[in-house]
């Protein structure tokens, strides 16, 4: 590891702020024995994900002993389109209409337990919140003999940066969820085709569909996948979502004006286009994860006039697409409005990665971010007693507030 990679890896977030205004959208990050670019510049992000499929996606070196090497975050060849063709369908558009009774039981009964003046580490709240949701997704379950021991994992892999770079560089990786929680999240997948209606996890295991009949081992890793990226990303969104509105209070009054003229819970984009935009600014300043998966090169090619051999490997950085200022001016500023009547194409906006790589589960992520914010802002009034806190902080590959930001229920306004 050379000096420029070391400093990306152990100041992550400072780094890419002090190449946010280069001009050229491209970094090279090494040179031999293999280069690796990380790249932000729209062309060349349009490039990647139009020709997504010619590209080779290296799994992640730390993250494999968390998900498994079969995961289907980095599966290649045909058995990438077999996943999101088995799981694509019921995770977006009409299919997540099925979901909305899950979600909606789930944060008012999270919500139920939030009485007048308890202060919430937010980032934890919103991540138990989803991964409860997703639990039920997934498995039609989200009891804590299935959850507890997940979290406690987690936790341990993810809740410290020191110690997530000490697994990663010194001892050979994240560590493993062991054979305990793995017999409970099998059986439980198992046990998925009986839940009502049927659970995500029970499409893995129709021998005659197009994933055909998969061990237990593969199993296992597409579980613990779908429930890692399925409520990580969601948490962070959300609880972005909920710090905003709290700093920026023309937003927020202008997102409840927006909320008394409907009695949608969130679910219909269509009736709350302001809090939908609040959203995806969020997505903007603060994405779920900072880069969107590495692609390699199977043969030589080229990219913004530079010649590129096969090996090279290129890191499409959201982090610094979204900070760009000629298409997002002032873009430290908090400001949903620019996102109000206006389409923004995929090579400057992908919070949820791009190309063959898109996430399954973009669709679900927004619109639990909204029903759970909808609920909240109906049921509760919250207030940040440390805003100072609100500053991104890493948890693997992934970005999310501080776990120091605390808010507190100001008002029950149910009673």
């Amino acid at each position: 590891m050379n000096l420029t990679e070391f400093r990306m890896t152990l100041r992550t977030l400072p780094f890419l702020d002090a190449h946010a205004h280069s001009p050229h959208g491209l970094l090279q990050l090494r040179a031999r024995p293999t280069p690796r670019l990380l790249v932000w510049h729209p062309d060349a992000i349009e490039q990647i994900f139009r020709t997504d499929r010619q590209f080779h996606h290296p799994g992640s070196r730390s993250l494999m002993p968390l998900l498994g090497r079969s995961s289907l975050l980095w599966a290649d060849g045909p058995r990438h389109p077999a996943y999101r063709g088995t799981l694509g369908p019921p995770l977006r558009n009409r299919g997540l209409a099925s979901y909305r009774d899950a979600i909606a039981d789930t944060v008012h009964s999270s919500i139920d337990e939030l009485p007048t003046g308890r202060v919430i580490p937010l980032a934890e709240w919103t991540r138990q919140v989803a991964l409860r949701v997703i639990a039920k997704i997934v498995l039609g379950r989200a009891d804590d003999e299935l959850l507890a021991p997940f979290i406690a994992w987690i936790d341990k892999a993810l809740g410290s940066r020191s110690r997530t770079l000490y697994y990663r560089y010194l001892s050979g990786g994240l560590p493993g969820s062991g054979e305990q929680l793995d017999r409970l999240l099998i059986r439980a997948a198992r046990a998925s085709a009986s839940a009502n209606p049927p659970a995500l996890a029970a499409l893995l295991l129709t021998e005659n569909g197009p994933l055909g009949e998969i061990d237990r081992t593969e199993l296992r890793d597409q579980i613990v996948s779908l429930l890692f990226a399925g409520h990580e990303t969601t948490a962070s969104a959300t609880a972005w979502t909920l710090y905003w509105l709290d700093r920026d209070e023309r937003v927020r009054d202008d997102v409840l004006t927006e909320l008394e003229a409907t009695s949608d819970d969130g679910s219909d984009v269509t009736r709350v286009p302001l809090l939908q935009a609040v959203i995806q600014e969020a997505l903007r300043l603060t994405p779920p994860v900072p880069a969107a998966g590495n692609r390699m090169l199977d043969r030589g090619g080229e990219l913004l006039g530079r010649e590129l051999p096969a090996g090279t490997i290129l890191t499409p950085s959201i982090y610094l697409a979204h900070r760009r200022a000629e298409y997002f001016p002032r873009p430290r500023r908090f400001d949903p409005y620019r996102f109000l009547g206006r389409r923004v194409g995929p090579q400057h906006f992908f919070p949820f990665g791009g190309g063959a790589r898109h996430c399954l589960g973009s669709q679900l992520s927004q619109l639990e971010a909204r029903m759970i914010t909808v609920a909240l802002l109906r049921r509760r009034e919250l207030r940040c007693v440390n805003p100072a806190a609100g500053v991104p902080r890493l948890r693997g590959h992934a970005m999310a507030p501080d776990s120091k930001l605390r808010m507190k229920v100001m008002r029950n306004l149910d009673d």
